[in-house]
């Protein structure tokens, strides 16, 4: 058996780690979270449904979408079904996540469902085999409680906490667009630049209501092509 110091460090290394890439990231989900939480009972919602909704869905645009449709009584057909729409991206993150590095059924089951789009960011852009499944997990978690804690606070100091505030709507675009610089540096890829503007210009143009999911679906058939075609040319020099 592995001595149990060594445990505890390898353990350790991965929590570290994970602050040490994703600590940032954690505060500025906190600061959305507070928005979300005064926007939400701005719009009439109990503050304290606010984190319970954090807590259990962690998908912020569908969770700004959910607000709406519980304030308008919405039908559980119509959030199953909007909910679907918006979260179906996260079946093209689950073909490059590196959740083969999480072990345990349960620890699994929870790296399924905090796959969100930070998670998928922070978390791809580094080479598989450096990642730890303790790491893969405490970023996540850092990411869920970042998200519930900023939330509550929101909820619980009210609407007016952000009152006057100009910019606070950027914040989360901003987010992915370093978070895409970076991951660009770590792994320059000019290729793969050029298929994921080539496919938002192509889903913005035909289906501009579905950009999204449509430009994902396109952008994951390109470089499945590629891999293929990559893979055949290897096989042909050998």
């Amino acid at each position: 058996m592995e001595p149990v110091s060594r445990i505890d460090a390898s353990r350790a290394g991965g929590v570290a780690a994970a602050v040490r890439e994703a600590g940032v990231v954690w505060l500025g989900i906190a600061a959305l979270g507070v928005g979300f939480g005064a926007w939400a009972t701005s719009r009439g919602l109990p503050w304290w449904l606010v984190p319970l909704i954090s807590a259990s869905v962690l998908a912020g645009s569908v969770e700004f979408l959910l607000v709406g449709l519980i304030v308008a009584h919405a039908s559980l057909v119509s959030i199953a079904v909007t909910t679907l729409l918006v979260n179906s991206r996260h079946l093209v993150y689950g073909l490059s996540f590196p959740l083969e590095r999480v072990r345990g059924p349960r620890a699994r089951l929870y790296s399924v469902f905090a796959l969100c789009d930070e998670a998928y960011a922070l978390l791809t852009r580094a080479e598989p085999a450096t990642l730890s499944g303790r790491q893969v997990i405490a970023t996540q978690l850092g990411i869920h409680l970042s998200w519930v804690t900023g939330s509550l606070s929101g909820a619980a100091l009210g609407a007016a906490l952000l009152h006057g505030v100009r910019g606070v709507g950027f914040v989360l675009p901003a987010l992915f667009v370093v978070l895409a610089l970076d991951a660009y540096a770590a792994r320059p890829d000019r290729v793969t630049v050029a298929l994921a503007l080539a496919s938002a210009a192509v889903a913005q143009l035909a289906l501009p209501a579905s950009m999204l999911p449509v430009a994902l679906a396109l952008l994951g058939t390109a470089l499945v092509v590629r891999s293929r075609m990559s893979a055949r040319a290897t096989r042909d020099v050998r």
